[in-house]
């Protein structure tokens, strides 16, 4: 049986709101942007909400405005996807990365050590859409002595008055903390709208507002809009309105605005939205009743303690077994035609960050998550039949291999 990993829903009602955009004559940014925006607003209930081209470009874009540069942090897990660091790289900073917990997310007593006067920004990762301990997170940059070590850089620093937390929710749109749904939980969030996420514009993302007093999220929307327009007074479309040509060139922006043909697909996406995700959770715990009877099987976190999971892959583990056990039980598993992943290669093994100083030695734990995991297919238009297939498929490669 061929199951592809992950991807992407289309159906009826996507074809039409892509044709819909189309045949209005207008398909980059504008009208379908805009829904999109407010849709995503209110399935997280983030104060303001702007779509841009990718999660990269929104992190960079999130970054420099808050104005790291030279000399300056940003702590970042070791155990996450290569643009988390490139993010803060490209904005100018220094990634500085510690280590996971057993639960594939960042450790906080592991950013806790790493703040220095030079930390102006922390980077949590949803893995596999988990949220992180924000709970936590948050009230640490809000501890007296944590606040009193901060060296603003910025003037934006220098307003805020404390680490700026940036919650990379890429897997996450959908899945919740206590009360707070992801892209409410700190001070800014950003999801990633790529074509294998939860909610897909093919390439895009959306950066969730929520700054604290003195700032004013509307105002930022309408700044952080500027700047990925260039800096544009005008964007495209209202330049587009006879008499409209005339433009200035304010600051020093990015081309970063999402299209409107692409914002057409996570517009129909997002709608049902929570028919997506209650078939993503049947799955999740379809996987949790099969593996649950294997005593060499590690089940993912999806809900305990108040969080709940987007449940964007299912990050199996599997006990005592190497690196190299883990990938002949991958080969194992395509040889049935059944396309599995895996959540992350953490950053220190990757050419680039190796050549950079970061050693895998010092990140433990994000090696232990790594070597055992195996990411398992779990989206909406996956049949039981195909979910009973990666289960018993996952299973006789274990065997295969290991016994």
């Amino acid at each position: 049986m061929n199951i592809p990993f992950s991807p992407p829903y289309i159906d009826d009602s996507v074809v039409a709101e892509v044709t819909d955009s189309l045949r209005s004559g207008w398909i980059t940014t504008g009208p379908k942007v805009k829904a999109l925006e407010e849709e995503i607003r209110k399935l997280s209930g983030a104060q303001q909400v702007l779509c841009v081209n990718s999660w990269t470009t929104g992190a960079i874009m999130t970054l420099r405005w808050l104005g790291v540069g030279p000399g300056d942090e940003v702590i970042i897990p070791a155990y996450t996807y290569c643009a988390t660091a490139l993010a803060v790289l490209w904005a100018g900073a220094r990634p500085v990365m510690v280590d996971a917990g057993s639960d594939f997310n960042i450790s906080v007593e592991a950013i806790r050590r790493a703040i220095t006067p030079n930390t102006k920004a922390i980077l949590p990762v949803d893995i596999a859409g988990w949220p992180c301990d924000y709970r936590a997170i948050m009230q640490l940059v809000q501890e007296p002595e944590v606040k009193a070590l901060f060296r603003p850089t910025s003037p934006v620093m220098e307003r805020l008055g404390r680490i700026i937390v940036i919650n990379d929710s890429a897997h996450s749109i959908g899945s919740h903390y206590g009360n707070r749904f992801s892209g409410t939980d700190t001070d800014i969030a950003i999801f990633s709208l790529h074509a294998v996420k939860n909610v897909t514009t093919a390439e895009g993302g959306a950066i969730c507002l929520n700054m604290p007093e003195p700032f004013d999220n509307e105002q930022l929307y309408t700044e952080l809009r500027l700047k990925s327009l260039n800096c544009q007074t005008k964007d495209a479309f209202t330049k587009s309105k006879a008499g409209g040509w005339r433009y200035d060139i304010v600051g020093m922006g990015m081309k970063a605005n999402m299209a409107d043909v692409n914002a057409a697909i996570g517009l129909a996406q997002i709608r049902q939205y929570p028919h997506m995700l209650a078939r993503r959770k049947q799955i999740f715990q379809t996987y949790d009743a099969f593996f649950s009877q294997k005593e060499w099987a590690i089940l993912p976190p999806s809900k305990q303690d108040g969080r709940e999971s987007s449940y964007h892959v299912y990050a199996l583990r599997i006990k005592d077994i190497s690196e190299e056990q883990r990938d002949e039980i991958i080969n194992e598993i395509s040889k049935q035609q059944v396309a599995v992943n895996v959540h992350f290669i953490p950053l220190p093994m990757l050419t680039l960050f190796r050549e950079m100083g970061y050693k895998i030695e010092d990140y433990p734990q994000a090696y232990e998550n790594y070597h055992h995991e195996i990411s398992l297919p779990c989206y909406p238009q996956l049949t039981d039949e195909q979910v009973q297939c990666v289960v018993d498929t996952v299973a006789e490669a274990y065997h295969t291999v290991v016994e």
